[in-house]
């Protein structure tokens, strides 16, 4: 087995890649990642330039890692600034990293995919041993590993990189029959507060449309479009991704999207876009033209968790952070980032920082779940 190095998805075919990868986690579908580069959401201008890993056995693909040079920490969801700024006080340069992860997307998955007859144990060293090598080549600092599955986190440690913990909030699916039999298994209290949400936005004349991917029309996007973008606007920044990256997997992987609109009065006042996988529904995108009580909650989460119901699907990751979620039967799970310093120095200071953090960590996410509603058995 060889590693290639590439920098674009253009250079791999599509069917290769996809065979790998499957359509249980979108987003590292071939359609995801070569639509965020051919619609310049992702380049070197803006600061995720593609350097992605293939391995080849007699021409043949057989694992493949993103891979991007990063000359900034923004759209990552774990965040090293403080070690960016540790760097610069010592005179040392942190940027170009390299970073494993899709970008813009805190979602956990496979970072590294590989064919089922390959021995993943053989090709993780493999990987890194090339990121090391090019590191020594480029001069760049580091390599960091986001939101791994647990499997892979793992691997990871076992090759001696740093393992880092976060918590993001999580809905699981257990076999309920429809949103009512989920609101049975909560306090009286909570069950209240959801019921009373839910019907306050019908009181204002709020109506929900789930429309699937491929019956999106090209109006419904564009006013999509405009409410993702106000989102951003709203906290004074630009969006990361633009109309050309939504128009190309509304072409290339429909069947994966879902769209929640809210309407009043013919209006769109609403929406949030979702994607599909085998088992489980990630919330990704909202929007609103003006805020209604309890509308938030309505269509960002409930219409997922009707979703989820009807279709058997297992988990709903509706993305990062959101304590409020913890009120509405989200449970706190651990995530994980893997990380490579090539400075032993700064290796050993970051190691003792994550050890501190992973307690506090820990601490935090015992708390939380002390806040779940569910009944006590």
């Amino acid at each position: 087995m060889e590693v290639k190095q590439i920098h674009s998805l253009a250079q791999v075919d599509c069917t290769a890649w996809n065979r790998l990868a499957g359509d249980a986690y979108p987003f590292l579908r071939h359609e995801f990642l070569l639509a965020l580069e051919q619609s310049g959401s992702v380049s070197g201008q803006t600061g995720w330039e593609p350097a992605h890993l293939l391995v080849m056995a007699e021409d043949e693909l057989v694992a493949f890692m993103p891979l991007y040079l990063k000359r900034h920490s923004w759209g990552e969801y774990v965040f090293d600034h403080q070690w960016a700024q540790a760097y610069q006080q010592q005179g040392i340069d942190y940027y170009p990293k390299w970073l494993t992860a899709i970008p813009l997307t805190p979602c956990q998955g496979a970072r590294i995919v590989s064919k089922a007859a390959v021995d993943p144990v053989e090709v993780m060293p493999l990987l890194l041993a090339f990121i090391k090598q090019r590191s020594d080549e480029l001069g760049i600092s580091s390599w960091h590993c986001l939101f791994p599955v647990e499997q892979q986190t793992e691997r990871l440690r076992s090759m001696g990189l740093s393992i880092r913990e976060g918590v993001q909030f999580h809905w699981f699916n257990r076999g309920y029959c429809d949103f009512n039999d989920f609101l049975q298994t909560l306090n009286a209290g909570k069950r209240k507060m959801i019921k009373r949400e839910r019907r306050r936005v019908s009181e204002q004349g709020v109506s929900l449309l789930r429309i699937a991917g491929p019956d999106i029309s090209e109006s419904q996007w564009q006013v999509f479009f405009q409410f993702y973008t106000m989102t951003y606007l709203k906290r004074g920044s630009q969006p990361y991704l633009n109309p050309a990256f939504f128009e190309q997997i509304a072409a290339t992987m429909a069947e994966q999207l879902l769209l929640v609109l809210a309407v009043k009065d013919g209006n769109t006042i609403a929406t949030a876009l979702s994607f599909v996988g085998t088992d489980t529904l990630y919330g990704r995108y909202w929007g609103c033209h003006e805020e209604y009580d309890s509308l938030h909650f309505e269509v960002c989460y409930y219409q997922g968790l009707d979703y989820c119901i009807e279709r058997g699907l297992k988990r709903f990751d509706s993305g990062a952070q959101g304590e409020h979620k913890i009120s509405r039967g989200f449970e706190p799970i651990t995530t994980y980032s893997a990380h490579w310093i090539k400075d032993a120095r700064f290796a050993k200071a970051i190691e003792q920082f994550l050890a501190r953090e992973q307690e506090a960590i820990r601490l935090y996410k015992q708390d939380a779940a002390s806040y779940l509603p569910f009944k006590q058995l």
